[in-house]
Order: structure tokens, then C-alpha cells, then sequence
């Protein structure tokens, strides 16, 4: 009989790759099994930010944003390729939440997560500001913070990539059809064979319930999914400066740098029913279209929308009546020693908290299964290429640059922040065909052969963006060379 695998992961998400890198990292013998790609469902529908959550104050979820702002400076310093520090801009508006209560929640902000690296609060006059250019007249006072982007779908191929380095196997396009303790391990049938492990963790995000249905489990909590909507424009500033707009209705959104050409606004809070499209309705494209005018001198307007996607969020359902309520905490279910092999159920979280949920999951596990023998360590270690200092990417874009005299700037600064030092396990080999927008066949062999990438999608949606800029004629090139 083939040796089981000790911990085998179902889902494919931040949390699930987050699992089996941490596990793999201390001696266990990890399965990964995601049913589509890497990161191809909420993982990659994000708002792109690692932040303490500024608004879950008004919800009292201080445990929340104190973790998630620790989480923050270790992140960037563990992945400084793929998330940068950003400088986010409140603007006071009369008649919404009041001047004190802003710089009161700022306050705590900066204070309650420990924060090293990052610059603190100030207030800001918006007639001198840069941020102040873009909007319409009458937005003085701002108030000027910290929190940090990040690349969400590069984050969960990283930790995938790190996993496998470690010894861990994982399996894309691989669903689980059943799965079944027997004696003292669990029994895993997909479509690519049988597969056997000691203890089994379910981190299938928004399927969450679905898999504990195939396990034949009770679910310890009710789900609530909630759909996040986000659209790109071109871009509506030129500063460096993200933005944190109020609404009249108590809502927030956010309006960020993207992509050196685009500007990304979101997100909208809405209830998702089992089985229906996620996609961004025409409502939630006019909410953030309508928000983004009522601040900016130049109106937004549903034609201007270039690209829009929708990610569900599956949050624990805490009896909120409004979605953008509901909280964004996790919790960790874990059977009991009578149940026989051991399985842990992952129910919510947010990309921010995924290092230390994952490393929570492995201290769980870790007096059930004797393969466990190291202790938590993903706090310091470099996801692959984030081998630089935190405050390194400059100096290494310009010796990437140096490198490769015949690459332009804007090819230089994506693929500096997708992988870091690994661009060099493709750059130092001949291009080949160039597909558009700065994508080479040799990055396209990288990824297939490196990064479990298959499609058009994979390559242009969530190894990069750069379906933004190619046209028709090279995306169809592309399909051709990766097979159809």
C-alpha cells in the first residue's frame, strides 16, 4: 500500500496554500487538491490590500484589526516583491461620521497593531495636498495613513510554490467527489485517482459547506456569503495616494493606483445565493460608479468601467442584518480525538490574517500528527523571491533593469513585483515569441512548468493582469500556444 500522506488540503485558496506551506515547513507530508486553479475564486477577487480593516472598528472587532494590523508589516516583510506600502487618504465629510471619530479610530489604528515600519496618521489640508487635485471643490481637511497593496493570486501561488519546495504535491483542476475516515485516516476520491491521508483540513473557502457535505461532517457554523464587487477604470489620478471614501449610507469603498494605467474602486457588500453567478450586477457597477463621482472632479461612469469582478466572501453568519456587518474573523473547528482521524475546518477569514490562521491550524494539528516536529516559522521566511530587504524593491528593479537593457521600464516594474528574484530563473533564458504588453514566451514556459498554469486565464488574470492590456489578436495568440 502506498505511505499515506500525513495532512492532505482541500481548496486551493490563501488559506489553503498558507496551510500546506506551514505544514510542509515543519515536516508533514502534505496533499494539496484545489478543483480549479490556484487562487481562481476568492483568493483572486480581493481589493488587492493587506490592512487592518480601518472600518471593523465601528463593529468593536478590535481582536480583528489588532491581528490584522501585525500581520501587515510581517507580510511585507516576508513578501516585499508582491506587497508595497501604501499611503491611504481620508477626506472629512460634513454630515458623516465626525472629525473626532475619524482621528479617534486613526489613533487606534496606528497604535493597537504595533506597527514598526510604517509611517503613522497626520492630517492633511487637501487645497495643498496632491490627493486634493482629483476631487471636486470643498474637501479640505483629509487625514493621511498607512496600510499596504498586494498582489492577492501571487500571494497563493507563492505560498503554493514555497509548499512544494518543501515536499508538498499539489493538485490543480483536481476536485474531491468524497472523502471518508477509515481506521485511522481518511479515504480521498477525485477524478486523478485515490489518494490517502492521516488527518484531513478543509479550507475550501466559500464551498466551505459543500465539502462537509461530501464528508458526510455536521457543519459547526452557518455561512453567510457575501459578494464583493470591484471595478477598474483608467486611471483618474496621477499621484501615488489611495483613497477611503465615506457614503451617506455608512459604506465605505476604496479607490487605489492600479497597474500603472488603471485606477480600481470597490467594493460593494451584497448577499450571494448558492449557485448563482458572481459577477458584478449593473446596481453594484452604478453604486461605485455614483461614489466615485460624488467625490472626483471627473465623473465615473459605467462605459468608463474597463474591467469588473466579484469575489464571495464567506463569512460566519453572526446574525448582522446588513452583509458589510458581518465579521470578517475566523474560527478553526477541529474534531475531537473520539471522531477518529483528525479534521479541521476553516470557516471565513480575510487575506490579511491568512499567515497566522494557517500557522493556528498547524499548532492544532500539530498534537495529532506525529509529523509535526518543527515549530511555527513562516513569521521571518521569504515567500520565493522575496529573498531582498523590506525596503528593497527599488534598488532591484534597478539592477534588474541593468540586467536586461533590452526590457522597457513598466516590464521591468511588473515583473520585479510578480517574482522577485525568481525573474531571473526565466530572464537569464532566450525569450522567444512575444505575445504583447511585455509577455514573453519565456515567462509563459516559467509558468506552465513552475507555477501549474494552464489557460489563458491563468496566465492573463491571475499570474498577471496583463489581460488589461493585450488585444484580442494576442490573447487568441496566446490560447494557440498554450494549446487551445
Amino acid at each position: 500500500m502506498i505511505e499515506p500522506y500525513d495532512l492532505a488540503v482541500i481548496g486551493g485558496g490563501v488559506n489553503g496554500a498558507g496551510i500546506a506551506r506551514d505544514a510542509a515547513g515543519r515536516g508533514a507530508r502534505v496533499l494539496l487538491l484545489e478543483a480549479g486553479d490556484l487562487a481562481s475564486g476568492t483568493s483572486s477577487a480581493s481589493t488587492k490590500l493587506i490592512h487592518g480593516g480601518l472600518r471593523y472598528l465601528e463593529h468593536y472587532e478590535f481582536a480583528l484589526v489588532r491581528e490584522s494590523l501585525s500581520e501587515r508589516e510581517a507580510l511585507w516583510t516576508i513578501a516585499p516583491h508582491i506587497i508595497h506600502p501604501l499611503r491611504f487618504v481620508l477626506p472629512y465629510v460634513k454630515g458623516l461620521r465626525p472629525r473626532w471619530l475619524l482621528r479617534l479610530g486613526l489613533f487606534l489604528y496606528d497604535h493597537i497593531g504595533g506597527r514598526k515600519l510604517l509611517p503613522a496618521t497626520r492630517t492633511i489640508n487637501l487645497a495643498r495636498h496632491a490627493a486634493g487635485a482629483p476631487l471636486k471643490p470643498g474637501f479640505t481637511t483629509g487625514f493621511e495613513y498607512s496600510d499596504g497593496a498586494v498582489d492577492d493570486a501571487r500571494l497563493v501561488v507563492l505560498n503554493a510554490m514555497d509548499a512544494a519546495e518543501r515536499g508538498a504535491e499539489i493538485l490543480t483542476r483536481t476536485p474531491v467527489t468524497s472523502a471518508r475516515r477509515e481506521g485511522e485516516g481518511w479515504i480521498i476520491d477525485t477524478p486523478a485517482g485515490q489518494f490517502r491521508a492521516r488527518a484531513l483540513v478543509n479550507a475550501a473557502g466559500p464551498e466551505v459547506l459543500a465539502v462537509e457535505g461530501l464528508i458526510g461532517d455536521k457543519p459547526d457554523y452557518a455561512m453567510r456569503l457575501v459578494r464583493g464587487s470591484h471595478i477598474v477604470v483608467r486611471k483618474l489620478f496621477d499621484h501615488p495616494y489611495a483613497y477611503f471614501f465615506q457614503l451617506p449610507d455608512g459604506r465605505i469603498f476604496f479607490a487605489i493606483p492600479y497597474r500603472r494605467d488603471f485606477t480600481l474602486i470597490g467594493t460593494t457588500d451584497a448577499d450571494q445565493k448558492p449557485g448563482d453567478p458572481i459577477k458584478a450586477s449593473a446596481e453594484e457597477i452604478d453604486y461605485l460608479c455614483e461614489g466615485a463621482s460624488a467625490y472626483f472632479r471627473v465623473p465615473v461612469t459605467p462605459a468608463d468601467v474597463v474591467w469588473s469582478y466579484s469575489g464571495v466572501r464567506p463569512l460566519i453568519d453572526d446574525g448582522s442584518g446588513k452583509p458589510e456587518a458581518a465579521t470578517r474573523g475566523y474560527r478553526l473547528d477541529l474534531s475531537g480525538e473520539g471522531e477518529g482521524a483528525p479534521l479541521l475546518s476553516v470557516y471565513g477569514g480575510k487575506i490579511t490574517t491568512y499567515r497566522h490562521l494557517a500557522e493556528e491550524a498547524v499548532d492544532l494539528l500539530t498534537p495529532r500528527l506525529a509529523a509535526l516536529t518543527g515549530a511555527a516559522w513562516t513569521t521571518t521566511r521569504p515567500l520565493p523571491g522575496g529573498d531582498f530587504p523590506v525596503d528593497g524593491l527599488e534598488a532591484f528593479k534597478a539592477v534588474l533593469a541593468g540586467e536586461n537593457p533590452d526590457l522597457d521600464e513598466p516590464t521591468i516594474d511588473r515583473v520585479a513585483r510578480a517574482y522577485g528574484t525568481r525573474a531571473r530563473r526565466w530572464l537569464t533564458q532566450p525569450r522567444g515569441e512575444h505575445f504583447g504588453a511585455g509577455l514573453w514566451q519565456a515567462e509563459v514556459d516559467y509558468l506552465v512548468a513552475h507555477e501549474w498554469t494552464r489557460s489563458v486565464e491563468d496566465v492573463l488574470w491571475r499570474r498577471s493582469k496583463l489581460g488589461l492590456l493585450l488585444n484580442a489578436a494576442q490573447v487568441a495568440r496566446l490560447g494557440e500556444y498554450l494549446g487551445g
